[in-house]
């Protein structure tokens, strides 16, 4: 069958991000003998005729698309993407009557609500590699499939995760348009933060890939001309010490290009940080969150602000840039956590804080239990439209005006969170590629 995927992620903040979960159904489907198309919304301007007439050129017999996020958890400066989706899949209906599947971790976190605004006919929640490949081939047979919503109920294992099959064009397009190329090493998350969707997404057992595997993949985006690489793991220093086996491979083979990943701030050993290192580690992604330690445990965050100061150390010491993300007005804030948060924040010097403003709550989190209890939402409330949790002991308004306050002239603290947008796209159109707070913290 011939399958046409689409990617659907308006989003060019903080930077435009790869269609990685689509290169990796595409590679499925390969597999099992099916001719592929991938096609991407973003690098097309989301041009739904231009979408119209390939869909006609084409002729697939099955149109994936890959729906990344809901919107831009922002409330600052709100912007949902939904919006989006059904513009493909009007532009679709209008030319073609072909069956229309969905995916992807956006559509995963809500499925049967975004399905049903969406207009698409099925959805995979979760994985896809195997669920995917199931679905064409009873569609193949003129059948339709048992539920409007798949899922995989047997979570892969390191031979189940396959590599992406990147697109030449595709990946000549987000270089050029400053984008940073992702690459997965495991799935799965074994911590409980209290707002995160990873473990619901990817189950709470860390599922690593075989080293050998990840560094031919990073082999073969080094042949394409890849310039970095950003490891899409929730967490790439994992406690189980995969992420150390990762590194001494590609060590070993003598792997030495600029990669980044989320961190989480734990003690990293001098021989793995000097490998690390020595691979191209230039940047990291530190997993704060919260600005103090009140605010940290009812995160549901096993370590302090002092391991926060102590990890961005150790890092800066060795060369590497450092970025925070704080969520600023969560469970357990109050006025003097805040006060407390943002004199910690202001230690940290050298490196980029991003603060955002509550915390959007998600279907089967830890904090929509917590904003149930507290009456913050109803059991009918549509979290499809965001709806952002604050403590009750404080007030957004508040909070809102004492960050701008406290931050304004504070270059290394980005407040609100898109303030630096305009900037970063204007050097995306200069041609400039990587981590974004390389481009906007770097030297002269």
């Amino acid at each position: 069958m011939k399958i046409l995927l689409i990617y659907c992620n308006p989003s060019p903040s903080p930077y435009p991000v790869y269609p990685l979960g689509m290169a990796v159904v595409a590679q499925a489907l390969e597999q099992a003998g099916h001719a592929v198309l991938q096609y991407d919304l973003f690098s097309n301007d989301f041009n739904y005729e231009h979408l119209k007439a390939t869909v006609q050129r084409e002729t697939p017999g099955l149109v994936g698309i890959s729906f990344r996020n809901l919107d831009n958890v922002n409330i600052c400066s709100e912007v949902h993407y939904a919006q989006h989706l059904k513009g493909a899949v009007d532009a679709i209906r209008a030319v073609s009557t072909v069956k229309i599947l969905l995916g992807g971790s956006g559509f995963s976190v809500m499925p049967e609500r975004i399905l049903e605004a969406s207009g698409a006919d099925y959805g995979i929640r979760g994985e896809a590699e195997r669920a995917i490949v199931e679905c064409v081939a009873l569609l193949e047979q003129g059948k339709e499939l048992p539920s409007r919503i798949m899922e995989e109920r047997n979570p892969l294992d390191a031979t189940g995760m396959l590599a992406p099959k990147y697109s030449d064009e595709l990946l000549a397009a987000y270089q050029k348009g400053g984008g940073v190329v992702p690459l997965q090493t495991k799935r799965g998350c074994p911590h409980r933060c209290v707002y995160c969707t990873y473990p619901l997404l990817e189950g709470y057992v860390v599922r690593p890939r075989d080293p050998k595997d990840v560094v031919a993949d990073i082999r073969r985006l080094q042949e394409k001309g890849v310039k970095q690489i950003f490891f899409t793991d929730s967490i790439f220093n994992d406690s189980f010490g995969h992420y150390k086996q990762l590194v001494a491979e590609m060590a070993k083979q003598e792997i030495c290009v600029p990669w980044t990943g989320f961190f989480r701030p734990d003690t990293i050993e001098p021989e793995v940080l000097q490998q690390m290192k020595a691979t191209g580690l230039s940047a990291i992604e530190l997993g704060s969150d919260a600005a103090s330690d009140t605010t940290l445990k009812e995160m549901g965050k096993h370590f302090r602000f002092a391991d926060i100061e102590a990890s961005q150390k150790i890092f800066m010491d060795a060369g590497i840039t450092v970025s925070h993300y704080f969520m600023m007005g969560g469970p357990g804030e109050t006025p003097e956590t805040v006060e407390e948060g943002i004199q910690n924040i202001l230690r940290l010097q050298g490196a980029a804080s991003f603060l955002f403003l509550g915390i959007r709550i998600l279907p089967g989190t830890p904090l929509e239990r917590r904003a149930l209890e507290e009456g913050v939402i109803t059991p009918e409330t549509d979290l499809f439209m965001p709806v952002y949790y604050f403590s009750p002991a404080i007030s957004k308004a508040w909070l809102d005006e004492r960050l701008l306050s406290a931050f304004k002239k504070n270059r290394h603290v980005i407040y609100p969170p898109n303030a630096m947008d305009s900037g970063l796209a204007f050097l995306h159109r200069l041609g400039y590629a990587g981590m974004s707070i390389d481009m906007l913290l770097r030297k002269k």
